[in-house]
């Protein structure tokens, strides 16, 4: 029971390792991405620029050429916003991670000091 007590305890600091280590990632990712879009766009604004791009997208759906580019733009504010979505999305995992691997974790020491 107890190298069942240890493995258990094991994968709950590694679980918290690498909860740990997602966090900083996701920071990273997202100061990235506002360095992409900094001379234009702040991460803050991302979500209405996007609004008011895909308003003016549908109001045109013609062939003209403004259309195309607006599109575009369109685009490039979509991509930085599906960006700093997996961000966020990076940083709840790593939370959700260390507190899996504390109960885990706790759980291991339990079957450890059971007799």
């Amino acid at each position: 029971m107890r190298i069942l007590g240890i493995i258990v305890l094991l994968l709950g600091l590694v679980g918290i390792v690498f909860g740990i280590l997602f966090i900083p990632m996701a920071s990273s990712a997202e100061q990235q991405v506002a360095d992409s879009i900094a001379p234009n766009l702040t991460v803050d604004m991302v979500d209405a620029t996007y609004a008011q791009l895909d308003a003016a997208v549908k109001q045109m759906q013609g062939n003209e050429p403004t259309y195309l580019q607006i599109y575009a733009q369109k685009i490039g504010v979509g991509l930085a916003k599906a960006n700093l979505g997996t961000a966020k999305l990076v940083r709840y995992l790593g939370i959700l991670n260390i507190c899996v691997g504390a109960g885990v974790a706790v759980a291991g020491v339990v079957l450890v000091c059971k007799k």
